[in-house]
């Protein structure tokens, strides 16, 4: 691959920024430039819910000067990335505003939901603490973003994703909604941590905040903390002390927006959301066990780079498959699914999936799909075990999971309410609105899932692999029994499979409608 020179543009709820950088080969890059210019649309957004005549001009003129100064730098407009996070996000009159800037300035934006501004910043923090910081990846972390309109939070046992949340609590949106009683700095204070305390508790269900021994805070207001208090732990990563940290908040918690201004050189767009947002961190900082704050001078612009630099890296790509898949594991958790089932009928999934790729032509990524369906199948049992499927599909498609969007939750979740008898039908709306391709998707995983779900009908694991041979009417699955550690042998054809074998002759249908074969034990 050829050097090549890209833009990212960022459109936040306090402005837009951007990022010019020269991609290498190997997944290697350079940045070469950065600018910002203050937009306030958060005012606006989280005070009306749209975005104003005025803003839209401001963005646009902005928008217009970055495109000049893009031409100097000779950037194909194929190479120019547009983003918008949650001020445009939230905004009832995104789709025109979306418009007028392409029709003015030929840029084309995409709206970054609070999961893939997650993966973002997963990539941007990765990335800046390197290997400088082992414990990250051994105790339990807290990666934390405080924005204008959303504070985007990931919860990581031993490295492992536990969860990923985009919270509606931003320095805009608290400023605005205390802006009342802001007389009094008690209620401004007793307002936020209130809310503070509202969204602890419900990460401590995920897993308790006072056993976090990493805190890693991103965003401009963390940077600014680290630069005052903080000390280098690489190029691009800073630490603060607790106590630091503490008292430097509290010295920003006396100080006037102009104050702010004048005492940090910033604009005032940044200065009005300082104060809140140092005070939300310290608050969850609080919450936690965490020694020290670790601080990466990086941003979704990065993790957007990184993201375009490494393309298609399989190393990459399995690790954040594999973050997608402890993540789902954790949801099972937290509804008090039969984990050893849930796990081993997705391991028979990827057994299926694997030996017939030639018949379902499905890619890697929708693999990782049906795993995590496979993972949630029986979730729904938290409610009732009678139409468990529903209760399932229902509570998928309501969570949030890393690094899934939701439409892809929409499939994962039609799948898992397919996974048993019914077929979907006319009635169904969550099937019948998704697009043809996607109803097709669904009905090819479920139609896999249901035979894996069949050779472990008793949840007793007595298959514990499969081979699969294709003859030429049928899949022939030749079963392989439990190990036994007291022997150390195979169990063979001793084991008891009238379950399983009654269990795949009811649940056979669908998936020979699909792909042509009848499925039988051999």
């Amino acid at each position: 691959m050829e050097n090549r020179l890209v833009a990212i543009l960022e459109i936040g709820s306090t402005g837009i920024r951007l990022l010019v950088a020269e991609l290498h080969a190997g997944g290697q890059w350079r940045v070469l430039d950065r600018a910002g210019r203050p937009v306030a649309l958060g005012r606006d957004v989280f005070n009306s819910g749209e975005l104003s005549r005025e803003s839209l001009l401001e963005c646009l003129t902005a928008l217009q000067n970055f495109r000049e100064l893009l031409a100097g730098w000779g950037i194909a407009a194929s190479d120019v990335h547009l983003i918008a996070t949650s001020a445009l996000r939230v905004a009832r009159n995104r789709d025109i505003f979306i418009d007028r800037i392409q029709q003015e300035t030929g840029f084309r934006p995409s709206v970054v939901d609070g999961i893939e501004e997650n993966r973002l910043m997963y990539l941007a923090v990765r990335f800046a603490l390197k290997h400088d910081l082992p414990l990250f990846w051994r105790a339990n972390s807290m990666i934390i973003e405080v924005g204008g309109g959303s504070t985007e939070v990931m919860l990581l046992r031993r490295g492992q994703m536990v969860a990923a949340r985009s919270i509606k609590l931003g320095t805009i949106m608290l400023d605005q909604r205390t802006r009342v009683g802001m007389e009094s700095s008690l209620f401004y204070e007793r307002y936020m941590i209130e809310s503070i305390r509202s969204t602890s508790s419900q990460l401590n269900a995920e897993m308790d905040l006072s056993h976090v021994r990493t805190f890693v805070a991103a965003g401009s207001d963390a940077r600014l903390a680290s630069e005052q208090a903080g000390t280098e732990l690489n190029e691009h990563c800073r630490i603060i002390k607790r106590n630091d940290f503490i008292a430097f908040a509290e010295r920003v918690r006396s100080y006037r927006i102009e104050e702010c201004v004048e005492q940090f050189h910033i604009p005032y767009a940044d200065a009005e959301g300082l104060i809140p947002g140092i005070l939300v961190l310290r608050l969850f900082f609080e919450k936690t066990g965490a020694a020290q704050m670790v601080v990466p001078h990086v941003s979704i612009r990065e993790g957007y780079l990184i993201d375009l630099a490494l393309g298609v890296d399989s190393e990459l790509q399995e690790e954040f498959f594999s973050q997608i898949i402890a993540s789902a594991v954790n949801l099972g958790r937290k509804f008090h699914d039969d984990e050893r089932h849930s796990r081993h009928v997705a391991n028979l999934c990827m057994a299926l999936f694997d030996a017939l790729q030639k018949e379902h032509g499905m890619n890697r990524r929708q693999r990782m799909m049906l795993e995590t369906a496979a993972i949630l199948h029986d979730i729904g049992m938290f409610i009732k075990s009678s139409g468990h499927q529903k209760h399932g599909q229902y509570i998928v498609a309501n969570s949030e999971i890393f690094g899934l969007h939701h439409d892809e939750l929409n499939i994962i979740a039609n799948v898992i309410r397919y996974h048993r008898a019914d077929l979907p039908s006319e009635a169904d709306i969550e099937y019948i609105s998704l697009q043809r391709e996607d109803r097709i998707l669904v009905l090819k995983m479920a139609a896999i899932l249901r035979i894996a779900d069949a050779l472990d009908r008793g949840h007793a694991q007595q298959i514990k692999t499969i081979s699969v041979e294709r003859r030429s009417e049928a899949i022939v699955l030749h079963p392989h029994g439990r190990y036994k550690p007291q022997t150390g042998i195979d169990s063979g054809p001793g084991i008891d499979l009238s379950i399983e074998i009654m269990a795949l002759e009811e649940k056979t249908g669908l998936f020979q409608d699909i792909f042509g074969y009848k499925v039988v034990l051999g």
